[in-house]
Order: structure tokens, then C-alpha cells, then sequence
């Protein structure tokens, strides 16, 4: 972790942390939505970023956001991760109509197919199919969602 900023340019990480600790505490999801998109992430139409929710700072442009998605209450989504050894980075898509619960963290490299829904707390750690429900530490899939 010692040398991050050879990975990712300080002044960059900087603006990003601004930028993202704002949008922690915007209620304005339209505003929060826009100042996301100026990051570089992608972010479709009528997304909700709950309040608290945490993005990756370092690789926010990593992150895809699908429409009408929801991400809960401190939330937290990654894209990079520090190793004994290694730095690794993978980007995180997120379909449309998924639902992400509170206090969930997505870790890097995840997708998360169209219509899943993720439970309050879980760690996810391996990819969620369509339309499934994934929960727990680590998050399993438990069932096909009810229409």
C-alpha cells in the first residue's frame, strides 16, 4: 500500500476523493449521477446512490452502474485491491434493475447481471447471475427472484 501513488496519480486521487466524499452526502441523486459521470463512471438512467454510499477512488472509471439500479445505504463498491504482493484492479459492472442493499460490499472484477438483487450486509466476492438473489459473508446465490 506504501507506494499507491505509483499506481494512480495523486492529484487524480485527490479530485476523486473530493468529488466522491461529496457525493456521500448529496441528496440530489440527478447532481450525485452527473459528478459521477464527470469521474468517468457510467451511469444509466433514474440510478440511486443511496447516502454513504463509498466508490472506488482510486478507479471510479471502472465502474458501470446499469439504469434504474438502487445501491444502499453505505454501500461500498471496489475496484482495485491491495495484496501482500500484488495491486490488483477489475472493473465492476452493475446491470439495470439491481438492487444492492445496505452496508454491501462489492469487491473488484464483479458483475452483477440484470434484475439481481444483493442482501443487506453481503460481501460480494464472485459474480451474481441475472436475476438472482445473493446473500451473506461470503454472498451466495439463494434463489431466482419472484417477478
Amino acid at each position: 500500500m506504501q507506494g499507491w501513488y505509483r499506481e494512480v496519480n495523486p492529484l487524480r486521487v485527490a479530485f476523486n476523493f473530493i468529488v466522491i466524499y461529496l457525493c456521500r452526502y448529496l441528496p440530489c441523486l440527478p447532481l450525485k449521477n452527473f459528478l459521477y459521470r464527470r469521474l468517468g463512471m457510467q451511469v444509466g438512467k433514474n440510478v440511486s446512490v443511496g447516502l454513504m454510499a463509498m466508490m472506488d477512488i482510486f478507479y471510479p472509471q471502472l465502474i458501470t452502474i446499469g439504469d434504474n439500479a438502487i445501491i444502499g445505504y453505505n454501500a461500498t463498491v471496489l475496484c482495485h485491491e491491495f495484496r501482500i504482493r500484488e495491486f490488483c484492479t477489475g472493473a465492476v459492472e452493475i446491470g439495470a434493475n439491481v438492487l444492492i442493499g445496505a452496508n454491501s460490499t462489492i469487491l473488484p472484477g464483479i458483475r452483477i447481471g440484470e434484475g439481481a438483487r444483493v442482501g443487506a450486509g453481503s460481501l460480494v466476492n464472485r459474480d451474481v447471475p441475472p436475476g438472482f438473489l445473493a446473500a451473506g459473508v461470503p454472498a451466495r446465490v439463494i434463489r431466482k427472484v419472484a417477478d
